[in-house]
């Protein structure tokens, strides 16, 4: 076995480059980057520029990272960082074998290839075994499904809570095989409507992970499952969801225009939905971001106002795993909305609306975030600093540099004319670090 190129693997991570999505760069197979990092193959002359390219190196600096240490080298001359590990797993697992790109890769083909076969099943009419007892199946059905709604329920929770949402695939990932078992299982035509809701429930919480890791088109994949799932159950409101979060890649991508069709379906789907339901004010809200972004302020007004009529429902409004909107959200999402409008006198009031609010670091993190852009929107770079600094300390505080750090590499971007002021280049190294 090669010596790993320890350096290369380093370098590759600190610039949030997996194996597979640099692979996906490069134009190449996963399994030779990892024989590159290996030591088992050298990249060909052909591909260096290219490399050199992606990981920002300058050609010198490629053929150090590529250099291969000598096994007779002593430790403390080798670029690698040595973790103590119980002499038992070293037994049990050969170093080379413990990778954690190739492990998160490795639960993320398997989940979606369960994805796959559930997506499949769900299509399926069930199949009925009239030879059993009607009364002992019913009863066994019912008891499954209720328990696999707890467990879905659960789920959620766990993803809500965890500071690192991959380590959620697993749990998911089993869920989704005893779905798939109750699904291949005969069944009534009732509980089969009951485990495509499951199906479709599920389906967008493997979405959520998905996203969060910025796998957008795995998402999307995720998304598109649940959709299906929802509209064989004739779940009107998880239908309208999930078409919600598919939208909300085209708004991470500012592809405005191209998801106002499917976020108008959505609106449709959840008119015919459950009215106690917080559903068609979600597709309003969501909607308005998306008008926000081509630039029409009635519009966005408009479809904001809708969603503020989620109030109208009163009382403690009805949440899932899947559906978490009671309108507590829509002052930061105005805020969003008037801040791409170029409305800044409009944005400064929302936000300090939602600042006002006992709402969670997290988000918090984003109100600043969005404060700071609008320091940009008015050249204030005290405002800039002060507002971007502390959103960078949540981030690093919460460990949700995945859900404040969007905010803050769109922020990033528009720092670039500011950076002749040394307080916006420490400000723009610190966005940098926290990416890394």
């Amino acid at each position: 076995m090669a010596p790993r190129r320890q350096r290369l693997v380093e370098h590759r991570r600190a610039l949030g480059y997996s194996q597979e999505s640099l692979a996906e760069a490069m134009s190449v197979d996963r399994t030779t980057v990892a024989r590159w990092e290996r030591g088992e193959a050298q990249p060909q002359p052909y591909v260096r520029p290219k490399l050199a390219r992606l990981l920002q190196v300058t050609p010198l600096e490629l053929d150090s990272l590529l250099a291969v240490p000598r096994i007779d080298e002593s430790p403390e001359c080798l670029p690698v960082r040595r973790v103590a590990t119980p002499v038992t797993t070293l037994q049990a697992m050969p170093r080379y074998d413990i990778d954690v790109d190739e492990l998160d890769d490795m639960n993320r083909r398997e989940l979606l290839r369960l994805l796959s076969v559930t997506g499949t099943l769900v299509a399926l009419p069930p199949v009925e075994d009239a030879s059993a007892d009607d009364s002992a199946v019913h009863l066994a059905e019912t008891t499954d499904v209720e328990q696999y709604e707890a467990l879905n329920t659960h789920l959620w929770q766990v993803f809500s809570l965890s500071t690192s949402k991959r380590l959620v695939y697993p749990l998911v990932r089993q869920q989704l095989g005893l779905l798939t078992e109750a699904l291949e299982r005969s069944h009534s035509q009732a509980m089969h409507q009951r485990l495509c809701i499951l199906a479709g429930d599920l389906f967008q919480l493997a979405g959520e992970i998905c996203f969060d890791g910025n796998r957008y088109t795995d998402a999307a994949h995720c998304y598109t499952l649940a959709a299906t799932a929802s509209k064989e159950a004739t779940a009107y409101d998880l239908w309208a969801c999930a078409l919600t979060r598919h939208a909300f890649i085209g708004l991470y991508e500012r592809r405005f225009a191209d998801i106002t069709s499917m976020l108008a379906a959505a609106s449709s789907i959840a008119a015919h939905g459950d009215s106690s339901l917080a559903t068609r004010y979600w597709v309003a809200a969501v909607q308005a971001e998306a008008y926000a972004g081509l630039g029409d302020f009635t519009a966005c007004t408009r479809a904001l106002d809708r969603a503020e009529a989620v109030s109208a429902l009163g009382g403690q409004i009805t949440q899932s795993g899947w559906l978490r909107f009671d309108g507590s959200r829509l002052p930061e999402e105005r805020g969003t909305c008037y801040i791409s409008l170029g409305r800044p006198e409009l944005a400064e009031a929302a936000l300090s609306e939602a600042l006002d609010q006992g709402i969670s670091l997290r988000r918090r993190g984003s109100v600043l975030s969005d404060l700071a852009m609008l320091g940009i929107q008015r050249r204030d770079v005290e405002q800039i600093v002060h507002y971007g600094g502390i959103a960078v300390e949540l981030a690093m505080q919460t460990g949700s540099s995945g859900y404040i750090g969007r905010k803050l590499d769109g922020l990033q971007l528009k720092l670039r004319p500011l950076l002749s002021d040394a307080r916006v280049a420490n400000l723009n190294g610190q966005i940098g670090q926290l990416s890394r």
